[in-house]
């Protein structure tokens, strides 16, 4: 980094000391040698020194600045294990690990991704095989189907125990029912699962063959062929129409329009509903005809395949030509796949196919969800597992190890396997698929989708929420709000004074031109030679104006001229110029949105090239400007500039608008802009500064020589194109402050302000640029008024991230503000402290962030705080997101259904979310955590009741077959803990009523449990519903007329007795009423809260 700093322009000598004074305050150890001759990245990149700076993450070490060094990296290295105890705690795991690690990648056999040189048309000459260029979104295929759905149902020890047990009924010596009460329950489990798995398997078919199918134009010696998508090879020459998806990452080459660019929509890549401008090949692009492709020898050199969507690196060589033509090939001048065509048609050559594209190595593949709630009936059932096995070795000890005792005790494993009950993963499923029943015949949120119905409890128990921006939370639609001149401000209401001063103006410029014609050039000249002189507000405007009419990337497109290809521009200008169609495409909405005001108050731009301007004043006057260069926006710079030439005046102006905090030091010293961006940003506005300076012939060509100069160098290019342009930012005329509003989507503050009181702690995570998510964090109440931002700095190194985490470390209850590149080398040095600091955070945003930062942020939060996460997107960049997270949401609007195809949940806005997770999601938890314990206490029930006959009656098999599976009936929920409680009642109340008729133990059980249970779900139920009437009516009507086919076990005579009827009342009665009086003095004497705030 040191041949580096001199590239770094120093603006002043007070940021120079800022930052020394920085540096010196963390090291705490002692200032070095030379410490302040150098800047602060000689400092922070010696990692070596780190050990001197502590990161602190507690209280007492900023206090004291020299302890805590047990965190840093290096000393909890030193502080490892070695030797055999270091074997014996972590070694053996490291070592499997490796070990694993080693021969998966042996099987795998993984290549490596290498540069490679793609020869135009020519895919024989490529030097390696390259992957096809299909997608594949399938998780098995036609052998791995069966055997992929059962290891994911068995992997789980609930469902293996029930395999296990059903096993055990072909061995006759333990065989203790019939084989369909244990095999039904099982086989309608799997049939389910496989029977969806297998519909979501051929619905993923269905949509990649699609894909895969569609077909392209590709160029060939012959002619043009068509090809479809998947045998696209690299080194073909590909033409995609307009509103055509780009089938492969490609070169551009050519284009049938005029100017040689094109736009493209990128909205399934990175989220962004704007239209990206490309550029072709200059050296193809002014080739006569489209055979000429290949009558020339040329060759693209393209890098390795990497997962950068912002980057490209490469160069084109046509070798034919003398000498040789060289072009350098960037960002601009590739097409990804996955994006559409939107303006022309294109050709391009292919450089990277299948899964090396951008857009499938920024796709993680989804996994299979499973919810908190069957994890933890998972570990209960091991629990009960155990309990049941020392319950089985506790009656083999009672009867004393007599005869086969394993026998027996296999035997009491079957018969106490009540305790898990076979029918709790079909009452579970049959319950989700209820809820999500629900969820989509919810009036309330129309269009909701459940593609996921196994996971309708995760919506209750999320903690934190992981937000897109554009099309989530925002409709990416802006508004033009403000305007502020220093002097005077100029509101949605008033922009009628500011079209009368720019009509105003330009009439008096143009009686001016026509009544001095031939002195236009020499009268600009000697006034701007003239002293200074206040302007007058008219002029003010009209400058201002002008400047934000010129200063863009913005496109003028007219889709009446879609068909025109040949005729020229100039024959049909006026024509053109007014045709009501025209649109404004470019790579940021809020471009638009100000070059859409200036039409409003009557300056519209209405021709633009890649070196021309056209303007239409308010009189109809076309006005022309030269683009001599332009400088476009970078998330470093925080800026964007453009020099031009006023064709008419020969006037060479340099424009530039930007952040606040990059354009403060280059304008002119002012009192009001600082305050004027604190007030416009605490409305949510998003502020653009805008600047301008008069360059001369002598300096323009001064700086073009150094800045083509700099452009041409191979080492350090970027570092020296920057230098070179900050040369010319210097004291620049202020000239106005513009503010701009992101329309938000309806309802969002409510529904934010709803979950965060809820609970739950919500991150934004966007591909956009860090002002813009800045300013709809504030706006759309995501981060309070009350609430600070601490806006983490670019970092590059570990030293320099070290030093912003202790920075970071010392603000209190503020929110994080990150781009993606910082989190990039903080979560590479400082993961686990960079985690746990963002989650003390009450709200996070992460600016320009990847689809593969947006996943791996989400895993990070599920393995460092063992929290549930839910992602909520609508685009194709947030799919990687939405199905690393343990609940995925997916919203169905202008960026496609790919977010919403991929999601488990699907909503049509976002307010929708309120209702979904604090009603749908909340009942569905409360309601399966209460259908699973209700299930386990009938179990426990069952259990208690052949414990307590075993004892009083060794030789046990009376109780040991099916009626207790007819019984299964039951919808509420009685805690696990009152199941020992009531079995033992029933059981011993049966043993005291009946002892003269104990021979009909089975009739007097179960009839009693039956009777207690639907009494247990009638005391529960809190809302009555004619449905569960009826299902306490049918469960009763379904037991007296099993009575009728199982004659060995009941005596109808016995059972219509009035003194049967009495005494199983009573039973029943002692059972439950105990428990019902213990609930009720709970809720009497400590109430939940939710009945104190309804009271």
């Amino acid at each position: 980094m040191a041949d580096q700093i001199p590239l770094y322009p120093v603006r002043s000598a007070a940021a120079a000391a800022a930052n020394r004074k920085r540096a010196a305050y963390y090291s705490a150890a002692g200032p070095r040698p030379g410490a302040d001759r150098h800047s602060r990245y000689q400092l922070e990149d010696e990692s070596a020194h780190l050990d001197e700076m502590p990161l602190m993450m507690s209280e007492e070490g900023f206090e004291n600045e020299e302890s805590d060094y047990h965190t840093l990296p290096r000393a909890r290295i030193m502080q490892r294990k070695r030797g055999l105890e270091w074997f014996v705690c972590d070694g053996w795991k490291f070592l499997c690990t490796s070990c694993c690690g080693w021969l998966i990648n042996i099987c795998r056999r993984k290549k490596e991704l290498k540069a490679r040189t793609v020869w135009l048309g020519c895919p024989e000459k490529c030097e390696e095989k390259h992957p096809r260029n299909s997608i594949k979104n399938q998780k098995y295929n036609v052998f791995t189907f069966i055997p992929g759905v059962l290891y994911e149902q068995f992997k789980f020890f609930l469902n293996l125990y029930f395999l296990v047990i059903s096993c055990s009924q072909f061995v006759p010596a333990l065989k203790i029912g019939y084989l369909y009460t244990y095999w039904a329950p099982l086989g309608f489990v799997l049939a389910v699962t496989m029977t969806r798995e297998a519909i979501d398997e051929f619905r993923r078919f269905q949509r990649d063959k699609e894909v895969n199918s569609q077909l392209y134009s590709k160029l060939t010696v012959r002619g043009k062929v068509q090809v479809k998508s998947s045998d696209i090879q690299v080194g073909d020459l590909i033409i995609v129409e307009k509103n055509q998806r780009i089938p492969s990452d490609m070169v551009f080459l050519r284009t049938s329009e005029k100017a040689g660019s094109c736009f493209i929509r990128t909205d399934q890549l990175d989220g962004e509903t704007d239209w990206k401008l490309k550029v072709a090949v200059s050296c193809t692009q002014q080739l006569p005809a489209l055979g000429d492709l290949f009558s020339i020898s040329a060759y693209v050199y393209a890098q390795k395949p990497q997962m950068d969507i912002h980057s490209f690196e490469g160069t084109f060589t046509r070798e034919d030509s003398d000498p040789p033509i060289h072009e350098s090939l960037s960002i601009e001048n590739t097409l990804w796949a996955s994006t559409i065509v939107a303006s022309g048609t294109v050709i391009g050559v292919v450089i990277y196919t299948g899964k090396e594209t951008r857009s499938v190595m920024n796709t993680s593949n989804p996994k299979n969800k499973v919810g908190l709630l069957d994890l933890e009936l998972n570990r209960l059932t091991k629990a009960l597992f155990l309990a049941l096995v020392a319950l089985s070795i506790v009656m083999v000890t009672l009867q004393g190890f007599v005869g086969p005792w394993y026998r027996n005790l296999f035997r009491f494993l079957l018969l106490f396997s009540y305790i898990i009950p076979i029918s709790l993963r079909v009452n579970l499923d049959m319950g989700k698929a209820v809820y999500g029943w629900m969820m989509m015949k919810d009036e309330n949120i129309p269009g909701t989708v459940v593609r996921t119905s196994t996971i309708p409890e995760e919506l209750g128990r999320l903690v934190y929420l992981l937000t897109d921006k554009t099309g989530t939370l925002t409709q990416n639609e802006m508004i033009f709000k403000r305007l502020h001149l220093g002097t005077v401000s100029y509101g949605a209401d008033t922009m009628d004074e500011i079209q009368s001063h720019v009509r105003d103006s330009y009439s008096q410029m143009q009686s001016q031109a026509g009544g001095n014609n031939t002195g236009s050039t020499p009268l600009r000249k000697a006034q701007s030679s003239a002293p200074k002189v206040r302007k007058s507000v008219s002029s003010r405007i009209h400058e201002a104006v002008k400047a934000i009419v010129l200063c863009h990337n913005v496109t003028p497109v007219y889709e009446s001229r879609a068909g025109v290809t040949e005729e020229t521009e100039f024959a049909e200008a006026d024509q053109d110029f007014s045709d009501e169609n025209r649109t404004y495409q470019a790579s940021s909405p809020d471009e638009v949105a100000l070059v859409q005001w200036t039409e409003s108050v009557g300056l519209t731009l209405v021709s633009r090239d890649l070196t021309s301007m056209q303007l239409k004043t308010p009189s109809g006057q076309v006005l022309s400007f030269c683009i001599l260069q332009l400088f476009p926006f970078t998330s470093e710079s925080k800026r964007m500039g453009v020099i031009v030439r006023d064709e008419s005046t020969a006037e060479i102006t340099f424009y530039m608008k930007g952040a606040d905090v990059a354009m403060s030091p280059i304008v002119q010293y002012n009192d009001w802009l600082e305050e004027e961006c604190g007030n416009m940003a605490r409305e949510g506005l998003r502020t653009l500064v805008v600047a301008k300076k008069a360059l001369t012939e002598e300096q323009y060509q001064d700086f073009e020589s150094r800045y083509t100069q700099a452009k041409l160098s191979m080492h350090d290019r970027s570092l020296k194109v920057a230098a070179v342009v900050e040369s010319l930012e210097r004291e620049m005329e202020l000239l106005c402050l513009t503010g701009v509003e992101d329309q938000l989507q309806a309802d969002v503050r409510p529904t934010l302000e709803m979950l965060r009181n809820a609970g739950i702690k919500i991150w934004m995570l966007t591909g956009d640029k860090l002002e813009t998510a800045t300013c709809i964090a504030k706006s759309s109440h995501l981060v309070s008024r009350t609430q600070d931002i601490h806006i983490f700095r670019q970092v590059t190194s570990r030293g320099e991230a070290h030093l912003e985490l202790n920075a970071f470390r010392r603000k209190h209850d503020c929110a994080l503000v990150i781009s993606g590149d910082s989190l990039e080398v903080c979560l590479k040095y400082y993961e686990h402290e960079f985690v746990e600091l963002a989650c003390q955070c009450p709200a996070v945003v992460c600016c320009r962030c990847s689809p593969t930062q947006k996943a791996r942020i989400v895993t990070l939060l599920q393995q460092h705080t063992g929290r549930r996460t839910c992602a909520i997107g609508d685009g194709g960049n947030d799919v990687s997101m939405i199905q690393a997270a343990d609940c995925g949401i997916g919203i169905e609007g202008k960026e496609g259904k790919q977010a919403s195809l991929a999601a488990d949940f699907s909503i049509t806005q976002f307010r929708h979310i309120g209702r979904l997770l604090m009603v749908h999601g909340r009942n569905s938890y409360k309601r399966s955590a209460a259908l699973g314990q209700f299930v386990m206490h009938r179990g426990l029930i069952i259990s208690t009741m052949q414990v307590c006959h075993h004892i009083h009656h060794v030789p046990s098999v009376l109780l040991s077959a099916g009626p207790g599976r007819e019984a299964r009936d039951g919808d509420a929920l009685p805690g696990a803990v009152q199941g020992p409680h009531q079995g033992g009642i029933l059981m011993y109340g049966a043993l005291v009523l009946f002892e003269s008729e104990f021979v009909h133990v089975v009739a007097i059980s179960f009839t009693a449990l039956i009777l207690t249970e639907l009494l247990m779900v009638a005391l529960t139920v809190r809302t009555w519903h004619w449905l569960m009437v009826v299902a306490e009516f049918l469960s009763l009507g379904c037991y007296v007329s099993s009575l009728a086919f199982l004659n060995e076990y009941f005596d109808v005579a016995f059972i219509t007795t009035v003194t049967f009827l009495w005494k199983v009342s009573a039973i029943t009665v002692v059972s439950c009423l105990p428990l019902y009086v213990l609930k009720y003095l709970r809720r009497k004497l400590s109430p939940p809260s939710y009945c104190k705030l309804a009271s």
